[in-house]
């Protein structure tokens, strides 16, 4: 697999009212990508079962332009500065494809 770029994004929140707050960021912010975002492959949110206060991120997009596209975007930027106010903690994983079964071709 040639093509594809990835990231897995950690999100620690402050506390239970802050997790509620940004779910509801993101839930405003999905339609958006859904819609408009060919080329975001895969965007995934997980809740941690044993970190009530934790999201992690599974993001994969066509190619490193995709990526940097969907940051350029106006619900994207503003889901970026939204989110600050909740964070307590952030760590950012960059991924590249090697290979596997899924949303990217040979």
């Amino acid at each position: 697999m040639s093509s594809g770029f990835g990231l897995v994004v950690r999100f620690e929140l402050h506390d239970e009212r802050a997790a509620a707050g940004f779910d509801e960021l993101v839930a405003r912010t999905i339609p958006a990508i859904r819609e408009r975002e060919a080329d975001t492959l895969a965007y995934v949110v997980h809740s941690v079962p044993d970190e009530p206060n934790v999201r992690v991120f599974y993001e994969l997009y066509a190619d490193r332009a995709a990526f940097d596209a969907h940051e350029q975007q106006p619900h994207t930027r503003h889901f970026l500065a939204e989110r600050e106010q909740y964070l307590s903690g952030l760590q950012v994983t960059f991924l590249q494809v090697e290979t596997g079964k899924g949303l990217v071709s040979e």
